[in-house]
């Protein structure tokens, strides 16, 4: 397993164009980092957020504005050995985290509730473990596949075309505002530098998750959405650029409506046929 330092050089080095330059591109596109931030960087221990810390680490030393970091992990209730897994990955990377107890994992298991649930009431205590450290902003670390994944799963599941957000505002926590600093890097690229590094990280440690791949039971809409878009590589090598890049060329004049949630609006072709 590589020190953080040589971890450091593998992302500026090795990995400058595949990571670093995908990770800092996003940073500028989408102005996820204003002068005088103070960014909750929430880890949960898989390979992408723990490869966004260490790049917000990084830039934080080389960026021309200052912006503070806090590096937060919460445990909904790891199993011992996958706290334990975490805790050596953020000491490998040199990465000084702060990590707070729930019971969420207990809590979602005795409703027998959905992933989607899960996910909320997490988001809900980083919120809230955020604004105690001051924070104004929260980092996740989800990257370019989630992003196409989750676009298709829209048109496929829940028929309407929208994308995963580079950063919002939050509805519930009027002050806070979610980024996603690992927006333009490539899963496959978070992976072959884990594995450069000698690096294992945690995958969901859900207890109903875990069990679903011991017994391998029903594939997840996320991971038919992986087995879908490899698919269409093979007939296109450039798919995953076309359909990042069609949430940012849509036509409204070729479209049957559209609506603004935010705003609580809708618009048909017809009003303005």
């Amino acid at each position: 397993m590589a020190s953080y330092l040589e971890c450091e050089k593998s992302i500026l080095n090795a990995y400058k164009s595949a990571v670093w330059r995908r990770f800092v591109r996003g940073i500028r596109v989408y102005r996820l980092i204003d002068p005088g931030d103070k960014i909750a960087v929430c880890i949960s221990g898989g390979k992408d957020s723990m490869l966004m810390a260490k790049c917000l680490q990084l830039l934080q030393r080389h960026w021309p504005i200052e912006f503070g970091l806090e590096f937060i992990v919460m445990d909904p209730g790891y199993a011992p050995e996958n706290r334990l897994l975490i805790e050596k990955n953020a000491q490998t990377l040199g990465i000084p985290v702060k990590i707070f107890e729930s019971d969420v994992f207990a809590a979602m298991e005795s409703m027998q509730a959905a992933c989607f649930m899960c996910a909320r009431m997490r988001r809900g205590v980083l919120y809230k473990l955020a604004r105690e450290a001051g924070c104004n902003k929260i980092a996740l670390g989800h990257h370019f596949d989630d992003v196409i994944e989750t676009t298709l799963m829209s048109v496929f599941y829940g028929g309407e075309f929208k994308t995963m957000m580079p950063k919002l505002r939050s509805t519930s926590f009027p002050d806070m505002e979610v980024i996603r600093p690992m927006y333009l890097v490539k899963e496959a690229d978070i992976k072959a530098w884990a594995a450069a590094n000698g690096m294992s990280f945690l995958r969901c440690a859900c207890r109903v998750t875990w069990e679903n791949e011991q017994e391998d039971t029903e594939v997840s809409s996320r991971q038919q959405m992986k087995l879908l878009i490899e698919r269409f590589r093979e007939i296109n090598p450039n798919i995953d650029g076309n359909i990042f890049a069609s949430a940012q060329n849509v036509n409204l004049d070729t479209i049957l409506g559209y609506q603004s949630t935010r705003k609580g609006t809708r618009v048909s072709f017809l009003d303005e046929y």
